[in-house]
């Protein structure tokens, strides 16, 4: 046995998870930079180098490019089944993502949407394919029954990346200016690239395309009758509304078009099911009822760059203490907020009580908007060891829940989330303070439970149920619900400026998250029979 396995069987995962856990490190790292910062450079003048959208428009874009970040993973995925591989899918997405985070490090309106352009076609080769990478590992009959923990060990190392990136954005942002933060994200993206390179011989094994079966629809017919009817329907959705009916349907052009050309993918994933073989076919139906589920949860918990975002630029005290602040601003990462007695409205201090405003000139120190935007994966990492030891205490007492009752779990704790910040609301009169900190911090620690709860475990179950042959496809099918929450939680964003009671927002989040638990609910037990019928909990 050569002398890698022989170290390997000694191992609960496999060495070639770890290669990954650090490629999709510095991935995160960068894009979670990107979008830590992306509401706010949106929102920010242009005198100040931010792009100077109104908060109706940023939410728009936000929503969209988000929807589309994951949109293209189904198109990723499936040439890396049938063509590309997953190895050289990876690589090209990275180049490609780098190449964007860069370019948005220029300033013009035309930069910066070629750049989003970039970044959405890198992460449709990216995503889907480690993701799989990661499950094909676990075939090996050493590793498989690990595979849940191991897809929690590969999302922490998500979560790692996603909490540094936002001190060096402040810090790059504060003291070089917007240009200089997006391209540290592109070095992140490139450090990962080279990473995943060296190590790029532990999943040779794991790298195996799949030949099309004779149910399989040919690239050529995927191609002609679903990506060109998506395009199709994506002008149609942009111009018939607002031209046969005087408005739009889904609030604005771009959310009709986004919608309107997810219809010929959605078609596409329904009709995979109804040709399927018959032992591929309750695996397949499984996984699109849970992927409709999971839908509410994207759309609330990517609420996180955008209002949970303005929740903390506009209502949450940012003041730093003393002595943190002295040092932070020495090594240039805080926020110098000064005071204007005769320009309030709109700043930090138009909902702050006038004894803590300072001097008229001076200025207060403040924690930078965007490291709030650490709280959630702060929590990931620290939760994540908690979370996999409840499983295997569960797993060794014979009550583990299955892989779709944890989904579940995950959905209803998401929606328990948003009634911590009905609480905070409730508890903070928000036009005349600031709320504390503390409220984000909590709200951020319940939907990261549920966020381990729910997001490794899809990945897990995509792996678990998929046809082989389909497995990177199937996960883009994981995305595209992504994708489609995704656009949701801008279109919710969108909501806020309309809500005068804060507290109903979130309460519309709540009320949305235990829809979709129910629903799962009503169908736990056949998705466990399906399960067992694989042999799998």
């Amino acid at each position: 046995m050569p002398n890698h396995l022989q170290a390997e069987t000694k191992n609960k995962h496999p060495r070639g998870l770890y290669i990954l856990f650090f490629t999709e490190l510095w991935e995160r790292f960068g894009y979670y930079l990107m979008l830590g910062i992306f509401s706010l450079y949106m929102i920010d003048t242009v005198q100040n180098g931010g792009m100077g959208f109104s908060p109706e428009k940023k939410s728009d874009i936000y929503g969209t490019y988000l929807g589309l970040v994951y949109l293209t993973p189904f198109i990723g995925g499936l040439l890396a089944d049938r063509v590309l591989g997953y190895r050289k899918s990876i690589i090209i997405g990275g180049l490609l993502m780098a190449c964007g985070y860069i370019g948005l490090s220029m300033p013009g309106t035309q930069f910066f949407y070629i750049s989003l352009l970039l970044i959405i076609l890198g992460n449709g080769f990216f995503k889907p394919n480690i993701s799989t990478l990661v499950g094909n590992l676990y075939n090996d009959d050493r590793f498989r029954a690990n595979k849940d923990s191991g897809y929690n060990i590969f999302y922490m190392g998500i979560n790692i990346g996603a909490f540094v990136c936002n001190f060096v954005a402040a810090y790059m942002r504060n003291n070089l200016g917007w240009g200089w933060a997006f391209g540290a994200a592109g070095v992140g993206m490139i450090i990962g690239v080279l990473t995943f390179i060296s190590g790029s011989k532990h999943l040779v094994a794991a790298d195996i395309k799949k030949p099309a079966q004779k149910e399989d629809m040919s690239l050529a017919k995927i191609f002609g009758l679903v990506l060109l009817p998506m395009v199709v329907f994506g002008v149609l959705g942009f111009l018939l509304p607002t031209h046969f009916l005087g408005h739009t349907i889904f609030g604005t052009p771009s959310n009709d078009a986004f919608l309107f050309g997810c219809i010929p993918v959605i078609i596409f994933y329904t009709s995979l099911w109804s040709r399927a073989a018959p032992e591929d076919k309750n695996g397949i139906g499984a996984l699109l009822a849970v992927f409709f589920c999971v839908i509410i949860f994207w759309a609330v918990f990517h609420q996180n760059g955008d209002a949970l975002t303005i929740w903390a630029k506009d209502y949450t005290n940012r003041e730093m203490p003393a002595a943190l602040g002295n040092a932070a601003d020495k090594i240039g990462m805080a926020q110098h907020a000064t005071y204007n007695p005769d320009q309030i409205a709109g700043t930090y201090y138009s909902n702050l009580p006038a004894a803590q405003r300072p001097e008229p000139g001076k200025s207060l120190l403040l924690y930078s908007t965007e490291l709030y935007q650490s709280i959630n994966p702060f929590w990931v990492v620290v939760l994540t060891p908690v979370v996999v030891g409840i499983w295997g205490m569960l797993r060794r007492r014979k009550k583990e829940p299955s892989t779709p009752a944890k989904i579940a779990i995950g959905l209803f704790v998401t929606g328990l989330s948003a009634l911590v910040m009905v609480a905070a609301v409730s508890a903070t009169q928000i036009g005349d303070e600031k709320a504390s900190s503390w409220w984000l911090i909590m709200s951020y620690c319940v939907i990261s439970f549920g966020e381990l709860c729910l997001s490794p475990m899809g990945l897990s179950l995509v792996s678990k149920l998929s046809p082989p042959r389909l497995t990177s496809l199937l996960m883009g099918g994981w995305f595209l619900s992504t994708s489609v929450g995704n656009k949701l939680s801008g279109m919710l964003s969108g909501l806020w400026e309309g809500f005068d009671n804060k507290a109903h927002f979130f309460l519309m989040n709540f009320g949305l998250c235990v829809g979709a638990t129910l629903l799962l609910l009503m169908l736990i037990k056949w998705l466990n029979k399906v399960m067992l019928e694989k042999g799998l909990k």
